[in-house]
C-alpha cells in the first residue's frame, strides 16, 4: 500500500520540493514530480539546475507520451497530469505531487508526497485529496511545515 504523507503550510512549494528531492536523492531513491501547468514545471525546471551550487539534482522532463530518451537514467522525472499512467514505470518509489487533484497513478508509487502551500485555494484542494485518500482508507500521516 502507498505509504501518503502531507506536508502542509508550505510558503514556497517548489523550493520545498527541491529540498524533498535533493533529501531523496542522497538516500538513492527516484522521484517523479507531478506538476500542475507547463509554466509551474518550466519554473521548477529552472529551480532544480540553480538550486544549490554543491548539489547536482539531475532530472528530465517527460514529453505528452510520458517519455524522454534519458528518462530510464536520470533519477527525477518532471510530469504533468496528462502524463499519469504513462512513461518510466520503473520510477515507482516517490511520486511528489505539487499538482491541485489526485494523481490517478498514485497505487504505483511506494511513497506518496503531497506539498501543501498555505494559500487558501491550497489548502482547501489539499484537504479535499486528504479526505479522498482517507476515505480510501490509507493511512495517512500529516507533518505541518514551520
Amino acid at each position: 500500500m502507498t505509504r501518503i504523507d502531507f506536508h502542509s503550510n508550505v510558503s514556497n512549494q517548489l523550493d520545498y520540493a527541491c529540498r524533498l528531492v535533493r533529501k531523496a536523492l542522497a538516500a538513492n531513491c527516484r522521484v517523479t514530480v507531478r506538476l500542475e501547468s507547463a509554466e509551474q514545471l518550466s519554473q521548477f525546471d529552472a529551480l532544480l539546475w540553480a538550486f544549490s551550487p554543491s548539489d547536482f539534482l539531475p532530472h528530465v522532463t517527460l514529453n505528452e507520451h510520458g517519455v524522454h530518451a534519458l528518462a530510464e537514467h536520470t533519477p527525477v522525472l518532471l510530469t504533468l497530469p496528462a502524463t499519469e499512467n504513462q512513461g518510466a514505470q520503473d520510477n515507482d518509489q516517490i511520486l511528489l505531487n505539487l499538482s491541485t487533484g489526485v494523481p490517478a497513478d498514485f497505487t504505483r508509487f511506494e511513497r506518496l508526497i503531497e506539498i501543501v502551500p498555505q494559500a487558501e485555494a491550497d489548502t482547501h484542494a489539499g484537504r479535499q485529496r486528504y479526505r479522498f485518500y482517507q476515505q480510501q482508507g490509507y493511512p495517512l500521516n500529516h507533518i505541518p511545515v514551520k
